[in-house]
């Protein structure tokens, strides 16, 4: 019995996702493929509307760019005026929150689950992603599972956050450390 229950949770074995999350994956992969991916740029309202048909929460005027890769938009929420730029990639199994007016640029990584290298079993974790009203992820920028992007914060080009960050505030670096404040525009 020992054996068969320490099996069932190790990740070097045993799958993390059910067949039935695979195949719901697999369907939304194809459709994101035959229906938006080779889309012309202006139509955002075109690639909202499939994102919203899986089950995502999509604000009003949200830009969404035909090669950018949501892992799953059921758990996806975004915001009015938000946008997920060209090539930007969510790996979203713990979920999302993308905030009002929220830029993520090109080819930047959402990135919400790991794994725990220290235990026996490779234990998967996943964790939400906040990104918060008026931030801003920048190109190439990774944020990484259960980080909280403060409202109005700016990650630099290529920096990595590796923990929460401070409201109203530009951070850079691997890994991301503050660099000074932003002005406050809003609130």
């Amino acid at each position: 019995m020992e054996t068969t229950d320490r099996l069932q949770t190790n990740h070097y074995v045993v799958p993390v996702f059910s067949k039935g999350n695979k195949i719901k994956r697999l369907v939304w992969q194809i459709v994101w493929a035959l229906l938006c991916s080779w889309t012309p740029t202006p139509l955002h309202f075109w690639r909202t509307f499939i994102v919203r048909l899986f089950g995502g929460t999509i604000g009003k005027g949200v830009h969404l760019y035909p090669s950018c890769k949501i892992w799953a938009p059921w758990l996806l929420e975004m915001k009015d005026d938000s946008c997920l730029g060209p090539g930007v990639e969510v790996y979203n199994p713990g979920g999302c929150v993308i905030g009002i007016k929220a830029i993520i640029s090109q080819d930047a990584y959402l990135c919400g689950a790991t794994h725990d290298f220290n235990s026996e079993n490779f234990t998967y974790i996943k964790k939400n992603i906040t990104v918060g009203d008026y931030a801003w992820v920048c190109a190439k920028a990774i944020v990484l599972p259960g980080v909280t992007c403060g409202e109005g914060v700016v990650l630099g080009a290529a920096a990595v956050a590796t923990k929460n960050m401070e409201p109203w505030s530009v951070y850079a670096g691997n890994p991301a450390q503050f660099i000074k404040k932003r002005t406050q525009f809003n609130s």
